[in-house]
């Protein structure tokens, strides 16, 4: 299996850097005390200790400039991890740290960090509650984790577990102290589901892709559906397949060319059997026909003629794509 990333979220000051320090098992990441988060961009550490990367990002912060900087900062690392070449930091995992001294989890925490995540809506979670020195504390904290993410669409069918932690040792006084908990377990889980998210951020990329050749798609869409416009609006009642042929042709070009479809032997019966079909039916063409014939009626003809195009192309693409 390859080597899987993990997305590693939370507020400012919830401790991720101190968390992914122990981890590793080495002091990597940088930690302090302030008013300001010490991570200013996501960063990929790893180690050979353990079989999986982590990318720490950009802490949320109650400023709103901040907190879109960090939303964005995701999403771009998100989306360049689609590119081809840009495989090996695809997000297969993702630790959402709660801060556990604060016994809250406000809605607004978990829609930032849903935002930032939204591509990933496949791969599993595990929100680490963080300073968890407290174990009285730790199963009230587990049940709000829970309460809190059944409410949140994106994160509640992808939560698998949730594990408090103490990162390092938290000193109460001279003579009491909360050592380090929770942080075997968590390695431990990650390992366990990484075979998971590997296959599920390959899914959430596949997704991601179609996606944006469907945006792409419409736009040819929409160039050919004005230029059968301008045909649909000359004023003289006869059938337009001919005319719409060459629009036809071009888009179904552009069309396979956004969706990769490779112009061997197969491609081109695939494309034959769009243009052969026709642009519409006899019956539409009558209708088309017809309507052309009435003064004032063209704008109505030519969004028929428009919409069949469409429409078609769509019907004939569709199973095509279903199998890529």
């Amino acid at each position: 299996m390859k080597r899987g990333n993990v997305l590693v979220v939370g507020n400012s000051g919830v401790g991720k850097s101190t968390l992914i320090n122990t981890v590793l098992g080495k002091e990597v990441a940088e930690t302090g005390w302030g008013t300001e988060g010490t991570t200013n961009g996501l960063t990929i550490y790893e180690s050979e200790k353990i079989p999986f990367r982590i990318i720490d990002t950009i802490g949320f912060e109650p400023s709103l400039i901040k907190q879109i900087k960090a939303v964005n900062a995701i999403r771009k690392w998100s989306k360049d991890s689609a590119k081809k070449g840009f495989e090996d930091t695809q997000i297969n995992l993702i630790w959402i740290c709660i801060d556990g001294t604060a016994s809250k989890l406000f809605h607004k925490t978990i829609n930032d960090l849903s935002q930032a995540t939204a591509m990933w809506k496949s791969v599993p979670v595990i929100v680490v509650i963080t300073k968890s020195y407290s174990e009285p504390d730790r199963k009230k904290n587990i049940d709000m984790v829970h309460n809190a993410f059944a409410k949140q669409k994106h994160y509640s069918t992808n939560l698998r577990e949730v594990i408090p932690v103490v990162a390092s040792t938290f000193v109460l006084n001279d003579s009491a102290y909360a050592p380090p908990a929770g942080v075997t377990e968590l390695i431990d889980a990650t390992n366990e589901l990484m075979p998971e998210g590997v296959k599920a951020a390959e899914k959430d990329i596949a997704s991601f892709k179609l996606n944006r050749k469907r945006a792409m798609a419409h736009g040819v869409t929409g160039a050919a559906t004005a230029a059968a416009v301008v045909v649909g609006m000359v004023p003289i009642p006869f059938s337009d397949a001919l005319l719409l042929s060459p629009i036809e042709i071009a888009e179904v070009n552009a069309l396979t060319q956004v969706y990769g479809i490779n112009k061997d032997e197969e491609s081109k019966q695939f494309i034959n059997s769009i243009v052969e079909v026709g642009t519409v039916s006899v019956a539409a063409k009558a209708a088309i026909s017809g309507l052309k014939g009435i003064p004032g009626i063209n704008l109505g003809a030519s969004a028929i003629n428009a919409l069949a195009i469409s429409r078609k192309v769509e019907r004939v693409i569709s199973p095509k794509l279903k199998t890529m």
